[in-house]
Formats: structure tokens, C-alpha cells, sequence
């Protein structure tokens, strides 16, 4: 069974920027996730985006972001050429003594949560950014590597992220309040890892709340602070997305699927897909081919 976990060198490469060409490249890109934030910037053409369940049409000149440990996946969604850009950072390393930047990580966390700070940003409100130049540059300065060319891309995504965050801002995200009151959460972060390598297996909540030294009610109160949803309805969510992803890659049965992705037998397992997705899996894979 697939893993959806990315991995990505943070310690030697905290910055990542890169074209992406579906015509040349593997596509589409299956679910997965990481401890990077990722930012993408549609070139030409129209994306279906998938985040944590929630589907995004991205056209020509949109953003969408993906937080650290969110899942996700990009398809085609019309018959052009889809080319975007991407940038991929550790939010650990936007630090500036004396700046506004040391606050950005508790800022983003906080976000993540957030319904005031939606992950998608159309072209009409991203006017007079310069966005499409703050991608090349960034992606050239990582291509070519001169001096000092870490402070020009750390400089490019913090000015970016700052004017994302006023959007936010006006949409009645409380920033200040984000600051004052940061998530301790690094107790539970390799909870997904584990989650998403095991999620064929039985997995109880209890068991994990002892692998993180808390007790239940501990862990079950801080998994869902930080990860929006509670731990049993992030299991049933990873394990749902495996199922998608067979589904719309391979000719398994459901059977086969819903053992192979954890589920007790596959009237269980239609019945929490369409709890998730709203379809049957067997809608859902006729949907996705027409």
C-alpha cells in the first residue's frame, strides 16, 4: 500500500522551487503530504486540487497553499497544458532577529485551523504582487545558488506570506490572537507518520495517546486543536483517501481495497467513503474517469 508521506531534506535544503509541466512529467500528483508548506501558482491551464478533503478549482493566475501535514493532490482539469510553479519551505526557518517573522510560524499554525483563512487566493486579489516574479526568482536564485542566495529567497516568501496573511486578515482572521495563545504540539506531530504508515492495521486512539506520554483525554483534546478534526475521524480520513487513490489507480476489488486500507469489510468500508466523499466508491471511480 502507498505511503503518503513525502520526505524532504529540512536540514539541507530548507527552500524548494521548481516548474512543473504535466504534458512532461508524471501526472497527475497522487495524494500526499509533508512537513514542508508548499505554495503553487498556476501558469497556464485549470487544476482540480484536493486538501484535506476539501476540492479546489485553480486557474491561471490563483495560489493555493498546503499547510505542513495536509493532504493533498493536483489533477488536470481541462484538456490544455497545465504548467504551474511551486515553492516548498521549512516554516521553522522563517526567522529574522528583531522582525515580524519569528511569529510567522505560531501565525501559520494557527491558520491551518482557521476557517477565517481560506488556503486558496484568486489572481483579482493578488494584483500589484508581482507573484509570477516572486516564483521565477525564487526558483532561479535555488537553480543558480550565488551568494546570498538563500536571504533573497527567504526575504521573497516572507514578503509573500505577510500579504497573504493581511487577506486574511480582512476576512477576520485574528492574528494577535494567534501570537498570544501558540499550539504546543510537537509531542503528537509524528502521529500522522505513524498513522499513515499503519493505517491497514488496527489502530486505537488509546494506544497512540500512550506512544505520546499523555493521557487520553490529553491527547484527544490536543490531536484535535491541532489537526482539526478529531484522531478516530483523521484515521477514517487517511484511510480514505488510500481507498481513493486505489480506486482511481488500480483495478483492486473493494474487497481487496478495504482490507488492504484497513477498513473491518467493505459494507464498512462504503459506508465511511460516502460518509467522506458523499458518493459511493464505486460512483466516485466512474465520476473521476468521465
Amino acid at each position: 500500500m502507498q505511503h503518503f508521506f513525502e520526505y524532504i531534506d529540512t536540514l539541507n535544503s530548507p527552500y524548494e522551487a521548481f516548474l512543473c509541466d504535466a504534458s512532461v512529467m508524471d501526472f497527475p500528483i497522487r495524494p500526499h503530504w509533508h512537513y514542508f508548506m508548499e505554495m503553487i501558482y498556476i501558469l497556464e491551464g485549470t487544476s482540480r486540487v484536493e486538501c484535506n478533503g476539501e476540492n479546489y478549482i485553480v486557474e491561471a493566475g490563483n495560489i493555493i497553499i498546503f499547510h505542513p501535514e495536509s493532504v493533498h493532490a493536483i489533477y488536470a482539469a481541462s484538456d490544455g497544458p497545465l504548467k504551474y510553479e511551486v515553492i516548498k519551505f521549512d516554516v521553522n526557518k522563517l526567522y529574522t532577529e528583531n522582525s515580524y517573522a519569528p511569529k510567522l510560524r505560531i501565525i501559520l499554525e494557527s491558520a491551518a485551523k482557521s476557517e477565517r483563512a481560506d488556503i486558496f487566493f484568486q489572481g483579482e486579489q493578488l494584483k500589484g504582487l508581482g507573484v509570477k516574479e516572486i516564483f521565477e526568482e525564487c526558483r532561479r536564485e535555488l537553480e543558480q545558488r550565488n551568494y546570498g542566495y538563500d536571504i533573497i529567497v527567504h526575504n521573497r516568501i516572507c514578503f509573500l506570506l505577510v500579504h497573504l496573511i493581511r487577506l486574511w486578515r480582512e476576512n477576520g482572521f485574528d492574528t494577535d490572537g494567534a501570537v498570544s495563545h501558540p499550539l504546543e504540539i510537537n509531542s503528537i506531530r509524528a502521529i500522522t507518520a505513524y498513522i499513515d504508515e499503519h493505517a491497514n492495521e488496527q489502530i486505537k486512539v488509546e494506544d497512540l495517546a500512550d506512544m505520546c506520554n499523555m493521557s487520553y483525554s490529553c491527547f484527544a483534546k490536543n490531536f484535535k486543536r491541532y489537526y482539526g478534526r478529531s484522531c478516530k475521524e483523521y484515521i477514517e480520513f487517511i484511510r480514505v483517501c488510500k481507498a481513493s487513490d486505489l480506486l482511481l489507480f488500480t483495478d483492486f476489488d473493494l474487497n481487496y481495497i478495504s482490507q488492504e486500507t484497513g477498513f473491518s469489510d467493505s459494507s464498512h468500508f462504503i459506508k465511511i467513503f460516502k460518509k467522506w466523499k458523499g458518493v459511493t466508491p464505486k460512483q466516485f471511480k466512474k465520476n473521476y474517469r468521465e
